[in-house]
């Protein structure tokens, strides 16, 4: 299950239980099962904090948004220091391929949270979006910029 992952390395807090394996979420404060996608999620979380400057407190995992009569969770979703949304992330396990069904998920997600950035990774591949609001077009970046840049600030 723990798979190297395309993204530095990050200091997770492991424990086992009863054969099981056990990650401690700094994001919710909280021991969560370490599932294939959990593993990809938590190394997000961490690479958000240490490598492009957000503020744990900024991070949220799990949201739950409604869209419609439908109840969704998005994987991590990044406010700004408005408290707006400014970036949407949708993480997959390693063997899960980011294609057109994964891309029409966040944007469905982000129909409701009206972000400027997106972020659909499985911890291998990361595809990194800007959605630029004036021509209403979806352009891939080659990183995500750091927390300045997302929350407005160049």
């Amino acid at each position: 299950m723990i798979v190297p992952l395309n993204l530095p390395k990050a200091k997770l807090k492991l424990s086992r239980k009863n054969e099981l394996l056990y990650v401690w979420c700094v994001s919710r404060k909280k021991t969560l099962l370490l599932t294939p996608e959990e593993w990809v999620r938590q190394h997000v979380i961490h690479y958000l904090v240490e490598h492009k400057n957000v503020p744990l407190g900024l991070i949220i995992s799990e949201q739950g948004i409604q869209i419609n009569d439908l109840f969704r969770r998005c994987d991590v979703v990044v406010y700004g220091r408005d408290q707006k949304a400014k970036l949407v992330i949708e993480c997959k396990a390693t063997d899960v391929a980011l294609n057109k069904q994964v891309l029409h998920q966040i944007a469905h997600y982000n129909a409701k949270l009206e972000v400027d950035y997106l972020w659909i990774t499985n911890g291998i591949k990361h595809v990194f979006y800007h959605i630029n609001r004036k021509d209403t077009s979806l352009n891939i970046l080659e990183e995500l910029p750091d927390f300045e840049v997302l929350n407005g600030k160049h």
